[in-house]
């Protein structure tokens, strides 16, 4: 899936956090498990053969959720939604990365390789129609938190965004949102 897709679904996830911190580790958190992907620097082959398996598992898991609470203000809450976020984006890869993308959740314990017969292909209309729904709920996210995904990248231009989409659905013209 795509990674702007798992970003999104991230930090939906995190909506419930209070600090903007918080949820970028949770979104972050979702993010994750592609480090492996940073084999590919290694050529293809060490791409082919370790994306998928280093960081797609329980142990990228637990250091994933340790660093996110640790540096967190909500330590149990963020230790909670970092894990969720991250088997989430497992969820979606074993669903929409393409067929033949298994996952190797249990290495380095483990070599068994899981994977769904049902694989959508990484452009598929499923994928699409997932990313679609990603970005909408994102916007939607202006209305009833006054926030966007956007906040990610910058809490200003998020406040842009944020007062447009109300302009537009609710009406308001928030001069400080």
């Amino acid at each position: 899936m795509n990674p702007l897709v798992h970003a999104e679904l991230s930090w939906l996830g995190a909506q419930g956090l209070r600090e903007r911190r918080d949820r970028l580790l949770v979104t972050c958190a979702g993010l994750a498990p592609d480090l492996d992907g940073l084999s590919l620097l290694g050529g293809e082959a060490a791409y082919a053969r370790y994306h998928h398996v280093l960081f797609h598992g329980y142990a990228g898991a637990l250091l994933t959720a340790a660093v996110c609470a640790a540096l967190a203000r909500q330590r149990g809450a963020v230790a909670l939604l970092s894990l969720a976020t991250f088997h989430l984006h497992l969820l979606c890869d074993l669903l929409g990365s393409g067929p033949g993308w298994g996952i190797v959740y249990f290495w380095p314990t483990s070599p068994r390789e899981f994977f769904w017969r049902g694989q959508w292909d990484l452009a598929s209309w499923q994928n699409a129609l997932v990313g679609l729904g990603a970005s909408l709920a994102c916007l939607a996210c202006a209305l009833r938190w006054r926030r966007t995904v956007v906040e990610l990248l910058s809490p200003r231009w998020d406040a842009e965004v944020t007062r447009t989409v109300r302009r537009r659905f609710l009406g308001k013209n928030d001069a400080a949102v």
